[in-house]
């Protein structure tokens, strides 16, 4: 899922994945966050909507933040960002039918598991895609789906009625994590877990496997489905819509606290210290913090003498807060 929406027009609100995270690294990582923009914006909002749930939904949090301000609203793993990107891209059939984002990606395969690497770590050339693009395309055709490139190589949009009410996993979720978990198991999807067997055996053979070992990259070895669904008779929001910053992300996923630090220090010292100067000179700003469980919106309130007191004086530690996300 790749949309971003534009212009972050007043209120001014910005969305962070990954601003917690559970893993060992970067939980280690948390006291040693040194965040003071992020605690005086903190000091000025309070936390105005908290979505809390487990970490093995197959919408993260950060998704259900951005698919609230867009005005969907969907079961778990059915949040429609393949039909809302098709809307965008004025695709047929883009309001009328269910769509899926499918992804190139590398499945790990060892001795009990299979793990799913980052696919936007693939380095996917666009000849590469547009090749397996047309290999790919008679095999889904054959199970009723029908293939669209997209402007980023290995991403393709699918139109096809087996996505109707289909349950699928983020790859933000699933990435690193052993798949059995993730991968849709019900009736509807045998068709899908069919069709995935055999293009995992077609892109064994594929030529284009060749030449990227020969320069040292990961093969193309399977395809992620996410993003399934289909839009609501009512069109989404469009008018103001926060800004996603996802430089947490590869950090966190990688459960690398030390460069997941970093990219903490430079958000406070960034997009973080311009959301406090807008609080400052009076703009009405918005910030979403979300982890693997939670996500929290926080935003200004009216705050009496006593309120402003606390607020000044008895600060939260950023990290306390990162910690319960």
């Amino acid at each position: 899922m790749s949309l971003s929406p534009g212009d972050a027009s007043p209120p001014h609100a910005l969305i962070l994945p990954f601003a917690g995270r559970l893993t060992v690294a970067c939980r280690a990582a948390l006291p040693t966050l040194q965040l003071p923009q992020l605690e005086a914006l903190l000091a000025r909002l309070a936390v105005q909507d908290e979505d809390a749930q487990d970490d093995d939904t197959l919408s993260p949090p950060h998704e259900r933040a951005l698919a609230r301000a867009w005005g969907l609203q969907a079961g778990d793993g059915m949040l429609p960002w393949a039909a809302l990107e098709a809307q965008q891209a004025d695709l047929p059939g883009a309001r009328d039918a269910a769509w899926g984002l499918v992804t190139l990606c590398h499945w790990q395969v060892g001795m009990s598991e299979v793990v799913l690497g980052d696919p936007a770590r693939m380095a996917i050339e666009p000849s590469e895609a547009d090749t397996l693009l047309a290999t790919a395309r008679p095999f889904f055709e054959e199970d009723g789906i029908a293939l669209f490139a997209t402007a980023r190589p290995g991403h393709w949009l699918a139109r096809s009625a087996l996505f109707d009410g289909l349950a699928t996993a983020s790859a933000d979720r699933a990435i690193g994590q052993p798949l059995a978990q993730w991968l849709p198991m019900s009736d509807a999807a045998r068709p899908l877990r069919r069709l995935q067997n055999e293009m995992q055996m077609l892109l064994y053979t594929t030529r284009v496997n060749d030449e990227r070992t020969a320069r040292g990259l990961l093969p193309i070895n399977s395809f992620w489905l996410s993003g399934t669904g289909r839009l609501p008779s009512t069109p989404p929001a469009t008018a103001v819509l926060p800004t996603v910053d996802r430089s947490l992300r590869d950090a966190a996923l990688q459960d690398d606290g030390e460069a997941w630090a970093k990219a903490w220090q430079a958000l406070d010292a960034g997009p973080i210290a311009e959301l406090l100067a807008r609080s400052r000179r009076g703009e009405a700003v918005v910030l979403t913090l979300c982890g693997d469980r939670v996500a929290q919106r926080w935003a200004p309130v009216r705050r009496g003498l006593v309120q402003r007191f606390l607020s000044r004086f008895g600060r939260q530690r950023p990290s306390s807060v990162l910690e319960q996300l």
